[in-house]
């Protein structure tokens, strides 16, 4: 019998000499350096390859804003606030991190963008695409204080709303029909109208309607982040099938964490500045147990792997915010009959996403032809959410697969795959994920090659 401490070695080992060997390929399409055996399971490649880049080049983000643009020309507008974190990265390709900090960037029509940011991230910004624009010193500005530039002095706290909107107005858009990408409450359109003599619009459905709709670069690259994902997965349900009993889920997450994230950063072009190693984010998750029965379990996750119980490895990868979930709902034998049902339904209902997730068909469409399907089969009690959120870099995106959603699907559009069962009281449930794309003929598109056969998931050990 290994014992714990032996395993955690030969396991550092391992990934160790699999981040050498993927380092001298130095390919985007990684080979199967690690669960060669699982590997083995592997549904068949499609014709969408991964994207060779890294993240979305700034002439893309240029694009995407040149659309917008376009867009709310069409409705006479001269310019548009952007204030959501994720419109910003996806229309300038600026990636930030937000706290109680203002970061807006405002885009004309027929200009390039003004940013409005705080000192600290002065090189961030004036290194990307900047032309112009305003900066305050941090939260809370006090007047004329900057001790960047020897100004230390206590002064009045500024309204940076306000500071924003006479930056707009010096530069000429007084009196414009200007657009944000949120609802102002009314407390902030008084600002509005005080300063610039007319209200800003929202844009907010026009901003989400386009990230909603992938590109073939954003596929591209969500693509590549599915490869690494399905190897990460072989690595885990190989530590799972190897070592069994003498783990937790907690050495299986962390060890699968390690693995995927020396195998993605061992292909990705980085030399410690900014603007390189964007939005990337590799995370494996494993539950076993009781905490499987609950969508969102609330305890730390550290319990011994037992035959006879439910064990879910999951997770998400991101690479430039493209990619997204990958889970497997699996159960070690023995298994009873109860335990079979809720896992053959459950998988059932994803097969049946994918089949359903149809150009020109509502989300509230597929959503009520999933949740029929559990209740027939007798299992209603163990329902607890929606079949499927929007996928987008921000993880849970607009549309849904919800009965209240009655959006058109589109192609381009991207969904998580979760009609999960869950039973508290046996402490058991049964949650997929993967990514499924909308295409414009025929059933949705799979991202990641992991089967959903028996023989994946009802394991042995």
């Amino acid at each position: 019998m290994i014992s714990r401490r032996h395993f955690l070695a030969t396991t550092g080992v391992a990934v160790a000499t699999t981040s050498i060997a993927v380092t001298a390929h130095a390919s985007p399409v990684p080979a199967s350096t690690g669960g060669e055996r699982s590997a083995k399971l592997f549904l068949p490649e499609d014709d969408l390859k991964p994207a060779a880049f890294d993240r979305l080049p700034l002439e893309w983000h240029k694009q995407r804003a040149q659309k917008l643009r376009e867009k709310l020309a069409e409705d006479g507008y001269t310019g548009i606030l952007l204030t959501d974190r994720w419109n910003i990265i996806y229309f300038t390709g600026l990636w930030h991190t937000t706290t109680e900090r203002l970061v807006n960037v405002f885009l004309p029509l027929k200009a390039e963008p003004v940013w409005f940011n705080a000192a600290l991230d002065r090189d961030l910004v004036n290194s990307w695409w900047y032309s112009d624009g305003e900066m305050y010193f941090d939260w809370f500005h006090a007047e004329g204080a900057f001790p960047n530039e020897g100004k230390v002095q206590m002064g009045a706290k500024v309204d940076l709303f306000e500071w924003m909107l006479k930056a707009l107005k010096k530069r000429g858009y007084a009196d414009q029909k200007l657009a944000a990408d949120v609802e102002f409450t009314p407390s902030a359109q008084r600002k509005v109208l005080n300063v610039l003599g007319k209200e800003m619009s929202s844009a907010e459905e026009t901003c989400m309607k386009m990230r909603m709709k992938k590109t073939p670069e954003e596929l591209a690259l969500t693509r590549r982040a599915y490869n690494y994902f399905n190897q990460m997965h072989a690595f885990a349900r190989d530590m799972l099938l190897e070592h069994g009993t003498d783990l937790t889920d907690y050495d299986i997450a962390s060890a699968a964490t390690k693995y995927g994230t020396d195998l993605v950063m061992a292909n990705i072009k980085r030399d410690g500045a900014p603007h390189t190693a964007v939005g990337i984010d590799i995370e494996v998750g494993c539950r076993t147990g009781r905490s499987t029965a609950s969508p969102h379990p609330n305890q730390f996750q550290h319990a011994k792997v037992a035959k006879g119980q439910a064990l879910q490895i999951e997770g998400g990868v991101n690479i430039a915010g493209c990619g997204g979930e990958l889970y497997r709902a699996m159960f070690i034998h023995p298994i009873t009959d109860h335990m079979k049902k809720l896992w053959a339904v459950s998988r059932d209902c994803c097969l049946m996403q994918k089949e359903e997730s149809i150009a020109g068909v509502t989300c509230s469409t597929v959503a009520y032809k999933i949740h029929k399907f559990p209740v027939k089969s007798g299992v209603a009690p163990y329902i607890y959410h929606r079949p499927a959120h929007g996928q987008g870099w921000e993880g849970h995106q607009p549309p849904y697969l919800a009965l209240g959603d009655s959006t058109m699907l589109e192609p381009g559009m991207i969904f998580s795959v979760e009609p999960g069962l869950y039973d508290p009281e046996l402490g058991i449930g049964s949650n997929f994920s993967d990514g499924f794309v909308v295409e414009a003929d025929g059933p949705s598109r799979q991202m990641s090659r992991l089967p959903w056969s028996e023989e994946w998931c009802l394991v042995k050990l």
